[in-house]
């Protein structure tokens, strides 16, 4: 029994560094450092509201210029969402819920389209149809481009609902319509307003899609505005606007969410839940499956084939497509690393010390990605203009406004992982003389590595597709897989453009199918 002795004395080591020893100071420091840097474009858009005087702001904001491109967000937001909304949870109940043939497969292809860039989608269908202008074809290329971001959700909210509400509700004498729009629907509320807001949020910061089509929105008219006049207050005062729609929007999303219960006590039901029969509704939901594919994936695809099949080996430049693919990725996974050490400190303090200082931060961190890439960028280039001109149009600016831009992006796999990683691991290491921050680094980061790994690569294919901050702010002579899909297609050289947009979905795809995948097992399927 004496040899038991050193047990005990570990545990009240270990016990001794509890809360005592943690880095919660130092980790603290830095992820209250990258809160600030997340804040620099509202403070810049402030700061600039303030410098440029109130007359200004005045003449600059409320003009017929800012109404019509308001009035333009307007529509295309009304038009948009309510029809992903209801595309989405259609095909997610048929895929999900009903004897569709072949769900599996209809399920992957309404995910597929994420892997497609929304530019690409418009080059796709202006190259089949020139004559698609104005809000109708803006809302139908939006619909088609960013439903997937709303079916993803929702397809997984209804994998984990218990079957046991719609028993009750069928024993109670509602029939099947009336069981999901009573029992069902109501229960993918929170799906249904994360995924619209997500949408809404692209749909603001939005600009390749839109210039194809010639639609009017603030995207465009900032980087016309830049363009043409580099750090205009014009354009940082669009910026402004621009930011309290995107913190009007999240209002909306958190009122739309309100503060229902949405668990429940207990494991639910263990069984799956029982695939409804469409009878004679099978063809037309067959349609709506096939359809929508055809639309949204099958177009881009065909385009694409066929300029490459008018272009033949002669759009296939080694050099200029295998110096953008270069670029493309080194960019890409330096962004992607950046990006997932910035959101270390705050993934680790959201784990192991929630608070309200915790939550202060976190919000800061988020909130960012929800920005526009141009407004970000565009405090960047007046910061970097006004301050610290040797940073203008440099690598470490470009660096910094994809770290900003895809921080949730990296957060997101990251905290989940060191969720995973047991406390008790880093107390046991610093009982054993190791310091906190190497027990941190060498024990829990290392057990999340794999979600570490997740997060570089969600980052990095982010990136891939980015367009408009690396339009502002790469160096000269740099150009991404996107840049120069984009400078092509301003010239009209359609077969030129071809090669590029394929490898860009041909990094995308595989992510994208990863992600479906994932959501797939986390429903234990």
């Amino acid at each position: 029994m004496a040899s038991s002795g050193p047990l005990p004395d570990l545990a009240a080591a270990a016990e001794r560094q509890r809360g005592r020893r943690l880095p919660h100071v130092s980790v603290h420091v830095m992820a209250g450092f990258v809160a600030l840097l997340s804040l620099l474009p509202l403070g810049f858009v402030v700061w600039v509201t303030y410098d440029v005087g109130w007359d200004t702001v005045r003449a600059l904001v409320f003009r017929d210029r800012v109404g019509g491109l308001l009035i333009n967000t307007a529509l295309l937001e009304a038009t948009s969402i309510p029809a992903c909304v209801a595309l989405a949870v259609s095909l997610a109940w048929l895929t999900e819920r009903t004897d569709l043939p072949f769900a599996r497969f209809w399920s992957w292809m309404a995910v597929a389209p994420l892997a497609v860039p929304a530019f690409v989608h418009s080059y796709a269908w202006i190259s089949l149809v020139p004559g698609m202008r104005g809000l109708s074809s803006a809302t139908f290329v939006s619909v088609l481009a960013y439903y997937p971001f709303l079916y993803l959700p929702v397809a997984a909210a209804l994998r984990r609902l218990d079957p046991a509400i719609e028993d009750a509700a069928a024993s109670l004498g509602l029939g099947p319509w009336r069981v999901f729009f009573r029992a069902i629907l109501p229960q993918l509320k929170l799906a249904i307003g994360g995924g619209a807001l997500l949408i809404a949020l692209h749909l603001l910061s939005e600009y390749g899609l839109y210039v194809m089509i010639r639609f009017d929105t603030f995207a465009t008219a900032i980087v016309d505005q830049f363009q043409s006049a580099y750090n205009s207050p014009a354009a940082n005062m669009l910026g402004g606007v621009l930011i309290l729609c995107c913190l009007l929007l999240m209002g909306g999303e958190s009122l739309w969410r309100g503060s229902e219960r949405y668990a429940r006590v207990g494991a639910g039901a263990a069984r799956p839940a029982q695939r409804r029969r469409l009878g004679t509704y099978q063809v037309p939901a067959l349609l709506l499956a096939a359809g929508t594919a055809l639309l949204a994936l099958g177009v881009p695809c065909y385009t694409l084939m066929r300029w490459l099949w008018l272009g033949g080996l002669d759009i296939w430049k080694a050099g200029p497509l295998g110096n953008a693919f270069v670029q493309t990725i080194a960019l890409a996974l330096a962004g992607g690393m950046l990006s997932t050490l910035a959101a270390a400190p705050m993934a680790w303090l959201s784990v192991r010390a929630p608070g309200r200082l915790q939550r202060a931060l976190e919000a800061c961190h988020y909130y960012v990605g929800s920005l526009p890439g141009v407004v970000v960028a565009l405090a960047l280039v007046s910061i970097t203009v006004r301050l610290i001109l040797p940073l203008y149009q440099t690598f470490a600016t470009l660096l910094v406004a994809y770290v900003l831009l895809f921080l949730p992006r990296a957060m997101v796999g990251l905290r989940a992982s060191l969720a995973q990683a047991p406390v008790e691991l880093e107390r046991a290491a610093m009982a054993l003389g190791r310091t906190p921050g190497q027990a941190v680094r060498q024990v829990t980061f290392r057990l999340a590595a794999p979600g570490a790994a997740a997060s570089v690569a969600l980052v990095a294919l982010g990136i891939t597709n980015e367009l408009t901050a690396t339009l502002m702010l790469a160096p000269n002579g740099v150009e991404t897989l996107a840049t120069r899909f984009w400078s092509l297609t301003s010239e009209i050289d359609y077969l030129a453009a071809a090669p590029y947009a394929v490898m860009m979905v041909v990094l995308s795809l595989p992510l994208t199918l990863a992600l479906h995948a994932q959501s797939k097992r986390t429903a234990g399927q």
